[in-house]
């Protein structure tokens, strides 16, 4: 049982270091306000490809800087949060691209470097 506190402490603390919202329904009012779509992180706290996918890519200063320029950031874990109707929660890592609406933009799953990343975040551009 402390082992589980400690890793969720430790990961939730890493996430809110990076400010990181976990409410979907704020991240979908401030979408709105400041005119963004929204990256939706899904992970698991038993993931071990979504704490490093957190660890290797998440983390970086150029990543962090890069998605916010565009999109409001979330999180959910779909072990503690709920997750809103209509999206996958298996398998994780999940990547959602949303609108300020909620709507899917595209979604992908797996975990990537931090140029398999920036590759994702192009195609989805393109899409757009």
């Amino acid at each position: 049982m402390m082992r589980y506190f400690i890793l969720v402490a430790v990961f939730i603390s890493t996430l809110s270091a990076l400010n990181w919202s976990s409410d979907y329904e704020a991240a979908l009012k401030e979408a709105k306000k400041e005119k963004k779509d929204i990256y939706l992180f899904l992970g698991s706290e038993y993931c071990k490809y979504c704490d490093k996918f957190k660890e290797e890519v998440l983390i970086k200063d150029e990543v962090i800087k890069r998605l916010k320029k565009s999109y409001v950031l979330l999180y959910l874990s779909r072990d503690i949060d709920d997750i809103p109707a209509g999206l996958e929660t298996k398998p994780v890592p999940r990547h959602y691209f949303l609108d300020e609406k909620g709507k899917v933009i595209y979604t992908t799953i797996g975990g990537r470097s931090v140029e398999g990343f920036y590759e994702l975040l192009d195609e989805v551009n393109d899409i757009k």
